[in-house]
């Protein structure tokens, strides 16, 4: 099984330029936990992701002002997967990423879809090594970027 058989293909995204409000609203409407950041509305390059809890964290919590735009809150250096990789090295990105969602790009950096964990549960053929994938995500002191 491929990333693309199983990832949700097109999400939604913002650029950096978007203010976080409205990626806030987004996220609502989309009942979505994290948006892709591409590089401008013409363009798929992923630049980055921002995700509930970076609004939360980074943003409220910060004390920023609410017309602050989504470069000010956004993860960069997002570790990626592409389309034709098999789900076991998706798995693995997750697991040592401790990332709960994975951008899938094409060989431009292009955004094409987003694999989440939920669909890695749902859809592994594998359920001992999609456990395992959880319990890496989860451990205490992880990155959870995402």
């Amino acid at each position: 099984m491929k990333a693309q058989d199983i990832m949700t293909r097109d999400p939604r995204t913002v650029t950096p330029d978007t203010p976080i409000t409205e990626a806030a609203r987004l996220m609502k409407e989309q009942d979505v936990g994290i948006l892709p950041v591409v590089e401008s509305s013409s363009s798929k390059k992923l630049v980055g992701v921002i995700t509930d809890r970076d609004i939360t964290i980074r943003h409220v919590a910060g004390g920023h002002m609410p017309d602050c735009k989504v470069r000010e809150a956004m993860s960069s250096g997002v570790k990626t997967c592409r389309a034709d990789d098999d789900l076991n090295s998706v798995m693995d990105v997750m697991g040592s990423e401790q990332v709960r969602r994975i951008p899938i790009v094409d060989e431009r950096g292009g955004l094409v879809g987003i694999v989440a964990q939920a669909d890695i549960v749902i859809e592994a053929p594998n359920d001992k090594r999609a456990e395992r994938t959880v319990e890496k995500i989860s451990e205490k002191g992880g990155k959870h970027r995402q």
